[in-house]
């Protein structure tokens, strides 16, 4: 190069962020991005901004939005950025919007991987925490955490997973949530309202977007129950109490077990996994009252299941093992019976998923059941939500976009146990009396 030439007099970090620079500049003339305008609360949160910023707002009030305003700034258009949602299904619509809203700009795109590489030099990658490692090893300048207070076991994903990303280019992290309990969200909104350095924090309602008609949320405020406005309209972070299930954080004291203790009984409840979904197998130790062991895994092959099912009853020998018979349940239940395992199918339908999740409710209101303090198993019961339906009918189910698989298996190990004890197959009868049963290792 000549010695004139300004590169000579620049750092590399230097010439590179210069070039960049001038790629931004020549590109928004000819193709400007199609971005909202701010509405008042993005702009003063953007304004008020730290490192570390955790915005808790009511539905509606357009977190998303900003989301991907951060994503278009000039100051991050040259460099890496993350996006990470709680589901695929929560990722996958934020894609979508991203892949149209960065069109003029996309030098390429990899559907695949969720992944738009930028003329500008930069790159914006969606994540699921669905699986709890996503992103680990990346460098970012930003990471952006939409409806964080679904993501289970939020802390540690932040602590180990997303907090190290953000270190090489000292970048910065916004995390937005509609608030669900007094979980981990809550727990890095409070750092944001204390003496914690480079943390900001915000609380603001629905009402905060003047786009959505005001009497929509004067209609909701005026028929929804009271404590449903206060979280999803006020943003109040609430104690489980207001959910399906109640007393959660107090049941959780249990101490899991590896394997059967002496005189202990034990069921398994089994909640298969499909497609994008996981299986659930809940241990619970009947002479107890308490979940002592929880597997959960999203490998749907026949075998897989079978295997890892077969490894804990080798553990626990359980008197029942009450297993969801729908779908693909049935054929796994008949090639259980076939190897002679106490299973008891249950057939799900919207009447025996209520009394199922009617009784497991009841436990945690009465204090009857203790479960070990798992972050998944916690995450779905506190997010759990009963949907009105018409004639008077509930329906059960988890927010959408999140799994209940820890909870249905839960449910089946703790519905009704007796009765499912007294149907299991003659094996069990015979293998599985107080005082027949046989020493832990033995071979069927």
């Amino acid at each position: 190069m000549g010695t004139n030439s300004l590169q000579s007099y620049l750092t590399p970090q230097a010439w590179h962020a210069l070039k960049a620079e001038r790629v931004i500049r020549q590109a928004r003339p000819s193709a400007r991005l199609a971005v909202s305008p701010l509405l008042p609360w993005q702009a003063q949160v953007i304004a008020e901004a730290a490192r570390v910023n955790v915005v808790c707002v009511g539905r509606r009030a357009g977190k998303t939005e900003l989301g991907l305003h951060l994503c278009a700034t000039d100051d991050v258009l040259a460099y890496p950025v993350g996006w990470f949602a709680p589901s695929y299904k929560m990722m996958l619509e934020v894609w979508r919007a991203a892949d149209v809203l960065f069109a003029p700009v996309i030098a390429r795109r990899n559907a695949s991987e969720r992944r738009i590489e930028f003329k500008t030099g930069g790159v914006l990658e969606f994540w699921s925490l669905d699986n709890p490692l996503a992103g680990r090893g990346r460098k970012y300048k930003r990471v952006i955490v939409d409806e964080a207070a679904f993501i289970p076991n939020l802390l540690h994903t932040w602590e180990h997973v997303l907090r190290p990303t953000l270190a090489d280019y000292r970048g910065d992290a916004w995390i937005f949530s509609t608030p669900k309990g007094r979980n981990g969200f809550y727990t890095l909104w409070q750092r944001g309202q204390g003496d914690v350095s480079n943390w900001r924090s915000w609380q603001l309602p629905s009402e905060v977007n003047p786009m959505v008609p005001v009497d929509e949320f004067a209609e909701m405020r005026a028929t929804l129950p009271e404590r449903v406005v206060a979280q999803e309209l006020d943003a109040v972070f609430l104690d489980d109490a207001g959910g399906v299930f109640r007393r959660v954080m107090e049941a959780a004291t249990a101490t899991g077990q590896d394997g059967a203790h002496h005189g202990h009984e034990y069921v398994f409840g089994v909640d298969w996994g499909r497609q994008n979904d996981f299986t659930a197998i809940a241990v619970l130790d009947i002479t107890t009252s308490e979940l002592v062991a929880l597997d959960r895994f999203n490998q749907i092959d026949y075998h897989v299941q079978l295997g890892r099912l077969s490894a804990l009853y080798e553990r626990f020998r359980p008197r029942a093992i009450v297993a969801e018979a729908n779908s693909m349940g049935l054929p796994l239940i008949e090639q259980m019976a076939r190897d002679d395992f106490p299973v008891v199918p249950f057939t799900t339908t919207n009447a025996s998923k209520t009394l199922a999740i009617d009784a497991l409710a009841l436990a945690f209101e009465r204090g009857a059941l203790r479960i070990i303090p798992d972050a998944t198993l916690i995450s779905e019961l506190q997010a759990y939500e009963a949907k009105p339906l018409s004639r008077g009918m509930t329906r059960y189910d988890a927010p959408e976009g999140m799994h209940d698989d820890t909870v249905m298996a839960l449910a089946l190990a703790w519905y009704n146990p007796e009765p499912a004890i007294a149907g299991v197959t003659r094996y069990a009868e015979r293998n599985f009396a107080p005082t027949r049963q046989r020493p832990r290792g033995s071979q069927r």
